[in-house]
């Protein structure tokens, strides 16, 4: 007996109700005005215009196991080969050759204190341990003198070490200086709050690259003589105090936007000022401002390539040392694609862990 004519294939329909579905939202959501349907059109057509021919450039006519510059000029696409040869500079510098497992080390060290830095369960005073024991392991491995390691000058450190230390020492170091000031801002008492005003409101007004400049050339000069301090020290003071002096008032953002109930709760249990800090108002302000101090890790890690002004051989300087090399002249465009990845990995993973972070620490009601 033939089924109705009308009758629906019951496994058809939730096939009818995707499509419905798909249409619906291609309607509502690109093509609901004349604007939208414009732009939609026109975004099309960019990508149509510059996604295939990308691919062709990155994947399909480029290169990784040529042997020479002269091979690489033969095809169309990438030559990757350049990173392969150069990678070594690129990522260590001018660090001695047979000393590069050392740099190798010290980044595997940071990195790994920061990845334990994000897991909750050793939030404690044991992570303060671990950055302490990081970080000097990882000054030791790089200036080297002692436990029968060769003695480096910092003038030979660079590439993606060096970018990675000064970030992280300047995180460090900047976040609890950001935390005493925006506190000292406010303060009742007159000289520590117009110190902090002074001292925040100053280095706000100055971009990093004068600091950089005054710690490199004008602060010798008013040093005592026979005192010397190394210009990478210099260089990592003054991206200290830079980032603290921002992220100071970014938690000052934070604390005031603590209801004044929570101070009027902790007064009524009989807590002293430190208490009601340390306990109650900190970590409520921390966490409304994660994703501004987020941005700000995130800036000053790509600020450190402006120590290049100064002659220090961060990742960017490294990757214009590799294009010295007459041999491969011509292949810039695929040392700053990957120096551009390094940086879009690091920036890309502290974006997404914040996001992370504040799910995680969200207390308010889901409306």
């Amino acid at each position: 007996m033939n089924a109705a004519p009308n009758a629906v294939n019951p496994s058809s329909a939730p096939r009818a109700w995707s499509s419905v579905a798909a249409l619906h939202w291609l309607r509502t959501q690109l093509f609901s005005s004349p604007l939208n349907t414009l732009l939609t059109l026109l975004t099309l057509w960019l990508l149509l215009a510059t996604v295939p021919a990308m691919v062709d450039w990155f994947f399909l006519n480029s290169t990784v196991t040529a042997t020479n510059a002269q091979e690489c000029r033969k095809v169309t696409g990438a030559c990757w080969a350049v990173i392969v040869e150069k990678h070594r500079l690129i990522l260590f510098g001018v660090y001695p050759y047979e000393e590069q497992w050392r740099p190798l080390l010290a980044t595997l060290l940071l990195l790994g204190v920061i990845i334990l830095s994000g897991v909750r369960r050793f939030w404690n005073l044991s992570l303060l341990l671990f950055w302490v024991i990081a970080l000097s392991a990882a000054a030791i491995l790089m200036w080297g003198g002692i436990f029968g390691l060769t003695y480096v000058e910092y003038s030979r450190w660079g590439g993606l070490p060096l970018t990675l230390m000064l970030s992280t020492f300047g995180i460090a170091f900047a976040f609890p200086l950001g935390i005493v000031l925006a506190l000292g801002r406010r303060s009742n008492m007159p000289a520590i709050k117009t110190i902090c005003i002074v001292y925040i409101e100053l280095i706000r007004g100055v971009p990093l690259i004068s600091l950089l400049f005054m710690s490199a050339v004008m602060l010798p000069l008013f040093l005592p003589e026979g005192l010397t301090i190394d210009k990478l020290l210099r260089a990592q003071v003054a991206i200290i105090l830079f980032a603290a002096a921002y992220m100071a008032e970014t938690i000052r953002g934070g604390l005031q936007a603590i209801p004044k109930g929570q101070f009027e709760g902790a007064d009524s249990l009989g807590l002293t000022y430190w208490q009601q800090t340390r306990l109650i108002v900190l970590p409520q302000a921390l966490k409304i401002v994660i994703p501004p101090l987020v941005g700000l890790f995130i800036a000053l890690f790509k600020d450190t390539s402006l120590v290049v002004i100064i002659g220090i051989f961060d990742l960017t300087q490294a990757a214009k040392a590799a294009l010295v090399d007459q041999t491969w002249r011509g292949f810039s465009i695929e040392i700053y694609v990957f120096i551009s990845a390094i940086y879009f990995v690091f920036c890309y993973s502290m974006s997404k862990y914040s996001q992370s972070l504040e799910k995680r620490l969200a207390t308010e009601h889901q409306r």
